[in-house]
């Protein structure tokens, strides 16, 4: 099930191992080896394109041509491995990538705000969670002390335009 903006969507990439054929049409989702491999043969289709990174591979390796892809989807193979939030602040930050971050794999409910916050906008979720699961998960950290990706004013922002606020009445 894949999710974004909190509702259901329908994914129009298909992801590819690396030995299956490339379709001539449709968008696709490869393998940080593929692309590499291929990616003059992948940039050239007039398809979405998108790239499936491991924990251990960094955005980075993408290089030049992160603005080319239209989704780049990070697995988390167990809850406990945080280095997707790393890779989803990387793309944001240093590499500017506006694209779809899209995590898969085995996280919990209770990682989907902070996920939101470092800049990831859809998740692949073959976990046991109901809408109303995920909807709550979203919306459970109200207010933040720490600035990021999201561009949500902390508390102490807050607090700040309170005290000027108030010299102002």
């Amino acid at each position: 099930m894949l999710v974004k903006a909190g509702r259901i969507a329908e994914d129009p990439f298909i992801t590819l191992a690396d030995d299956d054929a490339l379709p001539k049409n449709g968008a696709v989702i490869v393998s940080l080896k593929r692309f590499q491999a291929e990616t003059d043969a992948l940039l050239s289709r007039d398809a979405h394109l998108g790239v499936r990174l491991e924990t251990d591979q960094s955005p980075e390796a993408l290089g030049e041509h992160v603005h080319k892809l239209a989704v780049v989807v990070l697995t988390m193979p167990t809850f406990k491995d945080g280095r997707a939030f790393s890779w989803a602040r990387v793309l944001r930050t240093r590499l500017g990538y506006q694209g779809e971050i899209r995590v898969t794999g085995h996280f919990l409910r209770d990682q989907l705000a902070f996920l939101v916050r470092v800049g990831v906008d859809a998740f692949d979720i073959s976990q046991n969670l109901s809408m109303d699961d995920i909807e709550a998960a979203l919306h459970e950290i109200s207010d933040v002390y720490q600035p990021s990706v999201d561009g949500r004013p902390t508390i102490s922002d807050l607090r700040a335009a309170a005290r000027t606020n108030g010299q102002g009445a």
